[in-house]
């Protein structure tokens, strides 16, 4: 019997506790939503209008909603992403790609930027492209993240329809 063994194990937990305490505030936190739309600001009621938009399939009428923010947000990233879900949803792909390359430039870590754009890879069949948002997210959630896990199913269904296919 290995008379280390728990003590290693102790300290592998207590590592582990230390390293998340350290972690600066909000790290684990998404650096954006899912389609059920939490903001990442405490109180961003600017968005609301538009998530409730988006909650209701009404694309044309969030693209507007977003437009108007964005005119005082620029450079929000949360902004361009759901603008660029929007767009995809509503099949406007080169506005799409556009707003989450925008979203991507101002927050290189925004996870759901990567998500929805490896989607949009997806949609216009670039298998490479997904993959590679795929790695970046596994890289931005050590220890997986809702946005990793999504993508990762996207990825695998979309295998099994090109496999059916041929």
């Amino acid at each position: 019997m290995d008379t280390l063994a728990a003590p290693r194990r102790r300290f592998v937990v207590s590592l582990a506790f230390a390293l998340l305490a350290l972690a600066p505030s909000g790290a684990l936190a998404a650096d954006s939503a899912p389609p059920s739309f939490t903001s990442s600001r405490p109180a961003d009621d600017a968005l609301g209008p538009a998530r409730k938009a988006i909650d209701a399939k009404d694309w044309a009428r969030a693209v507007q909603l977003l437009e108007e923010v964005k005119r005082s947000r620029p450079d929000d990233a949360d902004v361009h992403n759901l603008l660029g879900f929007a767009e995809r949803q509503r099949g406007n792909l080169d506005a799409a790609f556009a707003h989450y390359e925008r979203a991507l430039q101002l927050n290189p870590k925004h996870r759901g930027a990567h998500e929805y754009v490896g989607e949009a890879w997806l949609h216009v069949g670039n298998l490479g492209k997904a993959e590679e948002h795929l790695k970046a997210l596994d890289k931005l959630c050590p220890f997986s993240c809702e946005e990793y896990r999504d993508l990762k199913k996207e990825i695998a269904e979309y295998r099994k329809r090109q496999a059916a296919v041929h």
